[in-house]
């Protein structure tokens, strides 16, 4: 049943992950063979290929993250917990892949892998505390207490996207400015190089989404088993203190 899954995949699965990776290779393809080096940032301007959308789609997961720890604090599902921390592991894996990618572009382009920039240190801050979040989650203990403490976590890191996303133009940046969906109507960059970029919008969304689906699955099914364990060794514990029956009815001391 779609509310108890009994395996992580899954025809619907199946057929995310082949348009994954179909759309990573369209990606991989467009953004080496059919677009050249930018006039200004030469050959790095492949980078922003996979930096700006693995950024965007990161934040997007994250707001899930909070949505559904906010629906967890209000209906307690474990559903809602689940989904939670699938969402967040995804953020997480696709922040860290944005941080690794802006060092790679940061080197050619400012002559050092790291600054102490506005964006970089704020993004390594939101990075940091959905680490936290996700450490949180394994944590020995209550689950609900941890469920509960968890959703708090992930809430009130999500409140640190918007600072992140608007940090360029808050405060004095090296980072330039934003590629697309900023204030002006046009997008700073036009032709295959856009074309590229909303490529790599629907190839990261796609493969978040496959990831995501599968841990929640793998959450899920986890869940079920711990309960499974713990209604055994409630009961292993009740009998372990009833007294024992003889075959004549009589309770031995």
């Amino acid at each position: 049943m779609a509310d108890h899954p009994e395996t992580t995949s899954s025809t619907a699965t199946r057929v995310l992950g082949i348009a994954s990776l179909a759309s990573i290779a369209v990606l991989v393809i467009y953004a080496f063979a059919v677009t050249g080096p930018d006039v200004r940032l030469g050959e790095t301007v492949r980078i922003m290929y996979v930096h700006v959308p693995t950024v965007s789609i990161a934040y997007l997961f994250m707001l899930a993250n909070a949505v559904c720890s906010v629906m967890f604090l209000v209906k307690r599902s474990s559903f809602f917990d689940v989904a939670a921390g699938a969402s967040g592991e995804i953020g997480v894996v696709l922040l860290g892949l944005t941080l690794v990618t802006g060092m790679l572009w940061g080197r050619p382009t400012w002559g050092a892998y790291w600054v102490w920039d506005a964006r970089l240190t704020t993004t390594a801050l939101l990075f940091l505390m959905y680490v936290g979040y996700l450490t949180m989650r394994t944590l020995p203990g209550n689950p609900n207490v941890r469920a509960v403490r968890s959703a708090v976590v992930g809430i009130v890191s999500a409140a640190l996207i918007y600072p992140v996303h608007m940090s360029v133009e808050w405060w004095s940046s090296l980072h330039q400015g934003r590629t697309v969906f900023g204030r002006a109507t046009k997008a700073a960059i036009a032709g295959d190089q856009e074309t590229a970029l909303y490529i790599g919008f629907l190839a990261f969304l796609l493969v978040a989404s496959w990831l995501a689906v599968h841990r929640f699955r793998v959450g899920w099914l986890a869940d079920r088993a711990a309960g499974v364990e713990i209604d055994a060794a409630v009961a292993a514990r009740r009998a372990e203190h009833e007294p024992a029956v003889s075959s004549l009815g009589q309770v031995k001391p």
